[in-house]
């Protein structure tokens, strides 16, 4: 019914960038507030960035002033700017959406499949 799709994963060197692309598709009526998720072996699954309907974004102490979270509401897309990234930014990023959709009409949590990004010299 709702399908995230994450992409823009890689592999990287300290310092470099990566922009990762989370685009909704679906019987969708709304999309609500979105954001980021990331988990790394052996860790627990963290926020990193959220963004809301209006924009107004929330980060985690550990990527702010390096990371920008944005989103086109036209597209159903959320974006997240990863720039001077560190080996401890190494994990699997989950995009996730709260979406009012049809066929049930219902609101709940979306989550996409991860994407993959790795820091390391």
């Amino acid at each position: 019914q709702v399908q995230l799709v994450e992409s823009g994963g890689g592999s990287v060197q300290p310092g470099e960038s990566l922009r990762l692309s989370c685009a909704a598709s679906g019987r969708i009526v709304s999309v609500n507030g979105m954001g980021w998720y990331r988990q790394a072996p052996g860790k627990e699954r963290e926020l990193v960035a959220a963004i809301s309907s209006g924009s107004r974004t929330n980060y985690a102490d550990s990527v702010k002033g390096r990371f920008i979270i944005s989103r086109d509401n036209g597209k159903n897309t959320v974006y997240l700017q990863m720039d001077s990234l560190k080996p401890e930014d190494t994990a699997v990023y989950y995009c996730n959406a709260k979406v009012m959709s049809r066929s049930p009409y219902s609101e709940r949590d979306y989550w996409g499949k991860g994407t993959l990004v790795t820091v390391s010299s």
